[in-house]
């Protein structure tokens, strides 16, 4: 009888088990060259056809300007390193955000997820596709600025269009990333063969006294390396999806040691190959500095340069929305968001409602269209959160001496990146104090009354109202099936 009873009680907890919904995890579909691509696809992007006046502006020489160009390569790389050493010890989607975890708690995890969903990945989603519709719509007004209500339209039919792909299959995405990123090089490759081309002609008069009236001073080169950096920026989405990635350990560090030399040396040549054809004057008096440069090389096919910028903004626009909603399904799945930002499609494995969420939001941002006060905002914010998810892995060396590290950088390098990250931040207050850092700070710290509201001490009414939205709308999603694609499971 006893026998017969435990047999029971087995066949009975069976049948519960059976019966208990089962959870469904993001699929290892990213392989390496799919990897390099992401990089590649997100740091080239509308950068390196904006930033050059920019930073040259700030250095007022091209000397100057080609080692700032050069060091922005050097410190993407090295913090790209730590971040290997990060997304190989802990093997999270998420990027920063399962580190500072990790490192500090859930405090600094939740005000960089906060600030990454309202303001760092939206307003980088918004200024890319931003540019890529001004260069579409330059074509159509080649006598006149493009309305600004067309460039708008472009932008935000851009975010849809980006946002439908990525929420729909996981290879669809990855495969329109990995055609963006080939039709992108082939803009570079034209700007640097032709660059090399003209070098080759003895057009090297903009070389000579390169070094003349540079401007040094703490605070040009701080902004310098703000432009440039911009440009860089990207350098770590890898991280973003490392459950996604076939062998991470493995592929993560080769697509960062291949990927980013590789912008490095492209974004070096390709200021060069504009100082070939553009005098420091005229590059600063350029409206857009590649349709000049095709303008005077390539003419009468100058037509290529604003169709295949297009190209390469677009791709990265798209290479950001691929990684940028794992963030927000990290943040949903450990409970710091809603939780339907938690959910994935069983049938498309993808975190729809994450990306979904992160382009209406960046939708928002496409409204006021201030491009220059978002980047400001972009800047700061991401830097602050890069050295300080750095500080975590120095921090991590002592406190988490036994964790398993595949990979492992020589402690001086997080270090030097983490003190040019404070370099980075403070250098543009003090030199240049503007209201826009205070509003981005006070806007961070804010995030602490979010955080001790939702999730630190969960009051009643607040879960009574997330829970009644969520059962409302798993209802309605049920009640769709079978003819509805998505069946949602935390």
């Amino acid at each position: 009888m006893e026998e017969k009873s435990i047999r029971k009680r087995r066949e009975d907890d069976q049948s519960v088990q059976s019966k208990e919904p089962k959870s469904t995890n993001l699929q290892k579909e990213v392989g390496l060259i799919s990897g390099i691509c992401i990089i590649i696809g997100t740091i080239i992007g509308s950068g390196i056809f904006i930033s050059p006046k920019s930073v040259l502006s700030n250095v007022n020489a091209v000397g100057p300007c080609l080692i700032i160009w050069s060091a922005c390569g050097i410190i993407a790389t090295l913090g790209a390193l730590c971040f290997a050493e990060l997304g190989t010890m802990i093997t999270k989607s998420g990027g920063e955000y399962p580190y500072l975890m990790e490192a500090f708690g859930p405090i600094p995890a939740y005000l960089f997820s906060w600030t990454s969903l309202i303001v760092i990945k939206p307003s980088s989603f918004a200024i890319i596709c931003l540019s890529f519709a001004e260069y579409v719509s330059v074509p159509f007004y080649s006598n006149c600025k493009p309305p600004e209500l067309v460039v708008k339209c472009l932008a935000a039919a851009a975010i849809l269009i980006i946002t439908t792909v990525n929420a729909l299959s996981v290879k669809l995405g990855s495969y329109v990333q990995n055609f963006f990123t080939a039709a992108k090089l082939v803009i570079v490759a034209i700007i640097i063969i032709s660059g090399i081309v003209l070098l080759a002609q003895g057009k090297t008069k903009n070389f000579e006294n390169s070094f003349e009236d540079a401007s040094v001073s703490v605070g040009a080169i701080s902004l310098a390396f703000y432009n440039g950096l911009w440009a860089y920026d990207g350098w770590n989405q890898l991280n973003y999806i490392t459950e996604e990635l076939k062998n991470p350990y493995r592929n993560l560090p080769l697509a960062i040691i291949i990927g980013i030399p590789l912008v490095t040396v492209c974004y070096v040549l390709m200021n060069v190959s504009y100082f070939t054809i553009m005098t420091s004057t005229e590059l600063l008096q350029s409206q857009a500095v590649a349709v000049t440069f095709g303008d005077r090389v390539l003419y009468p096919a100058s037509w290529i340069v604003p169709v295949f910028v297009a190209f390469s903004t677009i791709g990265a626009a798209n290479g950001t929305c691929f990684t940028a909603g794992r963030l927000v399904y990290v943040a949903g799945r450990e409970g710091h968001m809603l939780k339907m930002l938690s959910y994935i499609s069983v049938k498309r494995l993808t975190p729809a409602p994450a990306i979904i969420f992160y382009g209406i939001i960046a939708i928002l941002y496409i409204i006021p269209g201030d491009i220059n006060t978002l980047i400001n905002y972009f800047s700061f914010a991401s830097w602050f959160f890069y050295g300080l998810t750095i500080l975590g892995l120095i921090v991590m060396r002592f406190t988490k001496k036994d964790h398993k590290r595949p990979i492992k950088v020589p402690i001086v390098i997080p270090i030097l990146v983490t003190v040019i990250s404070a370099y980075l931040v403070l250098a543009p207050i003090i030199s240049k104090p503007e209201l826009p850092y205070l509003y981005c700070v006070l806007f961070i710290l804010s995030g602490l009354l979010f955080y001790f509201l939702f999730v630190h001490y969960k009051f009643s009414w607040v879960q009574k109202i997330s829970n009644m939205k969520n059962e409302e709308r798993e209802g309605q999603l049920l009640n769709c099936q079978p003819n509805n694609p998505f069946l949602w499971g935390p």
